[in-house]
């Protein structure tokens, strides 16, 4: 941390706060990401995090580092934020069309993905000691599903501890607790965390960009293009898992996931997939055809979860999220 900068920023200089708190914007929203589970959220809660420094600067007494003082910040509105009755999630409306009955019903119809090309570089990426998760799997949406499950303060401590790799003394200072009840935390964080993961496939993932991955990729595309039912259901897992959220509905099992699809590609119109990635993880931009323009319209956004050679979860997000990862609202024909 540069004395001057922070002495400037003190005395009012706006630029010497940017110069300061600027190489730590994208941690700080991939850490309200993680709380909040929504990419729109993340945005506007950091927004008040900087404001909120900036108004406290003044307040920074130095014991810590900027990155800690900023991270107890951040933790801080997003625990706020869960605990505020205003940030209800809304749930959409199930669709006109009628979808086949749901093996279940979701929990978390609030979730939206993370674009890739925001996680490049960040420190994130290398945690500090006390983290049991690697940067994949702690971006990984089935990881962020679960965690969303938990309740705030165990959703903080957990965050603090396994992701980020804080020790038990600094997560306590951050969240403001003593260091048992942030040892107690974690632990019922733990639990619940592992009861609710208890079903994930044990295959890992083939590596990114790999020749196994692109060639998994390459076949469901043909499939899913050509809308062959058969076909996207044989590069599946016999334990599936297909949502949309904020559609509050889920398709768990092949059997199950081969009901939607029969009803949703007898109709479908998407025939171009544009590729991204998502949470580390294949995605894709669907387009459907204008049958009078010729211009393809985008239509939603699909991530996948690879275990093994076969795909163990699909999940499709509203075209809210496109402009994210820049996907284009229409092609041309």
């Amino acid at each position: 941390m540069s004395t001057d900068l922070l002495r400037q920023a003190r005395r009012g200089d706006r630029e010497a706060f940017t110069v300061l708190v600027e190489p730590y914007r994208g941690e700080l929203h991939l850490l309200c990401y993680r709380m909040l589970g929504s990419l729109q959220d993340a945005e506007d809660t950091v927004q008040e995090v900087l404001l909120a420094a900036w108004l406290g600067l003044d307040g920074f007494e130095e014991r810590s580092s900027i990155r800690t003082w900023l991270h107890r910040i951040t933790t801080n509105r997003c625990l706020n934020a869960l605990r505020s009755a205003a940030r209800r999630p809304v749930v959409a409306a199930p669709p006109s069309d009628p979808l086949p009955e749901p093996s279940r019903h979701g929990e978390v119809p609030w979730l939206q993905p993370y674009p890739d090309l925001l996680l490049d570089g960040l420190p994130d990426d290398a945690p500090g000691p006390e983290a049991r998760y690697e940067s994949r799997e702690a971006i990984s949406l089935a990881f962020l599903t679960a965690v969303q499950l938990l309740p705030p303060n165990q959703r903080a401590v957990l965050v603090l501890r396994d992701v980020l790799g804080y020790r038990a003394a600094e997560a306590a200072e951050i969240l403001g607790l003593s260091q048992g009840a942030v040892t107690g935390a974690l632990q019922r964080a733990r639990a619940n965390l592992a009861a609710t993961r208890a079903e994930e496939p044990t295959e890992s993932a083939p590596t990114p960009a790999s020749e196994q991955e692109q060639e998994l990729t390459e076949r469901f595309v043909t499939a899913f293009t050509s809308h062959d039912v058969d076909a996207v259901i044989a590069l599946m897992a016999d334990d599936v898992w297909l949502s949309m959220p904020p559609l509050p509905f889920e398709y768990r099992g092949a059997e199950d996931v081969r009901r939607f699809f029969t009803v949703i590609l007898a109709g479908c119109t998407i025939t171009r997939m544009v590729p991204t990635r998502a949470n580390r993880q294949p995605a894709w931009g669907e387009y459907a055809r204008d049958p009078v323009t010729g211009l393809y319209h985008c239509t939603g956004v699909l991530v996948a979860r690879y275990s093994g050679d076969r795909i163990c979860e699909l999940v499709h997000f509203e075209t809210v999220v496109a402009p994210y990862f820049g996907l284009p609202r229409v092609l041309p024909a």
